[in-house]
């Protein structure tokens, strides 16, 4: 492991200012496209445009953590072991997060099945004017 100079570390300091002002600003410009901040205007059939906007937005923020931790946080000079009870945290926060997401998603679309099942058994039945239930007429058809 070299040393570097204190000149060396504070040029190195600003490159990394620089890149990370430079993802910030192509980060923004994306958001901004994408949102139709820039002239163009997205319309509802243009989904994947969004999609592909969302997934460019996670890459450079995925870079942007990759570079502060291994350049600002000494990190691409530890060793494995060290660099893994890091990273292997980090992946399962990502992890909980999805699995989050994805069980919120399948309760939210459940939640709508029994709503919609709900509205269809109080359809079915009406109220008499003391609160009984009364079967409506074609159930009495035979």
């Amino acid at each position: 492991m070299g040393h570097k100079s204190y000149e060396e570390s504070i040029k190195d300091v600003y490159k990394g200012l620089v890149l990370l002002g430079v993802v910030t600003l192509i980060e923004v410009g994306i958001s901004l496209f994408g949102k139709g901040h820039l002239g163009y205007k997205p319309g509802p059939e243009m989904g994947w445009l969004l999609a592909l906007v969302g997934i460019g937005l996670i890459v450079l923020s995925i870079y942007k953590a990759y570079f502060i931790i291994y350049e600002f946080m000494h990190m691409s000079s530890e060793a494995k072991g060290l660099r893994m009870t890091v990273l292997m945290p980090m992946l399962l926060l990502v992890w909980a997060i999805i699995a989050f997401f994805y069980e919120g998603s399948a309760w939210l679309n459940n939640r709508e099945v029994i709503k919609a099942k709900n509205e269809r058994s109080i359809n079915d039945k009406k109220m008499d004017v003391q609160g009984s239930l009364i079967q409506k007429e074609e159930t009495y058809q035979m």
